[in-house]
């Protein structure tokens, strides 16, 4: 499906960030330079600006336009609807460690439909609560299929475009299917000395997978919340 206007003037937002020609701070065009350039109306640009906002990429500077995000924010495993943006229940993060290839949990080996002994790339990060602990240990997990396209995955730093519109842009696959499970149980030691936790707290533990339009395994992420702040609050209409 063609891109709308406003949209390809989002991507190509998107694909100067990512190249760093535009750095955390820094002043982005103008939209009037921009409606120029692409030969649309400023209302095009703003809505394109918009949706950049809207996924945590740019932030509204007063009197001056858009910049790129300073602060990088991450959203706890699962709830990403359509429609849901990457700054709502979003929370600045920490990387844990470098990305590795790995032979994931019999859990995420199945959910990744890998085959016995398969490796798959892992990215681990704590999203932290507002008084800056840790608040949920989330691990996300790639396939190989993806992984291959997709260097960056493999780098310590932050993907300033977005992890999902990076993996569309290398792959050509788009997330089409989420599906959340939340279990319960003890934490484990590792992640007890990660959450700053007794060794005993219980945990919820949200497993989420994407698939594409074929119905094919995109990412697996697991995230691990300990139970004094997990809580979950659904609205849905009765009538």
């Amino acid at each position: 499906m063609a891109l709308l206007k406003y949209e390809q003037i989002a991507e190509d937002l998107r694909t100067r960030v990512a190249a760093g020609e535009f750095g955390p701070g820094e002043l982005l065009p103008s939209s009037r330079d921009l409606a120029e350039q692409w030969q649309v109306s400023r209302a095009t640009v703003v809505k394109a600006y918009d949706m950049l906002r809207f996924d945590g990429l740019v932030e509204a500077r007063q009197g001056s336009g858009f910049t790129v995000a300073e602060t990088p924010l991450a959203r706890p495993a699962g709830g990403r609807g359509k429609g849901s943006s990457r700054i709502a229940g979003g929370a600045p993060y920490r990387r844990l460690g470098a990305p590795d290839r790995v032979v994931p949990p019999e859990r995420i080996a199945e959910a990744l439909e890998l085959t016995p002994g398969e490796t798959a790339l892992r990215r681990s990060r704590l999203v932290l609560l507002d008084d800056a602990r840790p608040g949920t240990l989330v691990t996300a997990w790639f396939p190989a299929a993806v992984a291959n396209l997709s260097p960056k995955l493999s780098q310590e730093g932050p993907i300033a475009e977005g992890t999902t519109h990076y993996v569309r842009r290398t792959t050509g696959r788009s997330p089409a299917e989420g599906v959340d499970t939340t279990t319960v149980r003890l934490i484990q030691p590792d992640e007890a000395l990660l959450l700053e936790v007794d060794a005993l707290t219980a945990v919820a533990v949200v497993l989420h997978v994407a698939y594409d339009e074929q119905h094919r395994p995109l990412v697996c992420e697991q995230g691990v919340t300990p139970s004094h702040v997990f809580e979950e609050t659904t609205t849905y209409p009765m009538r």
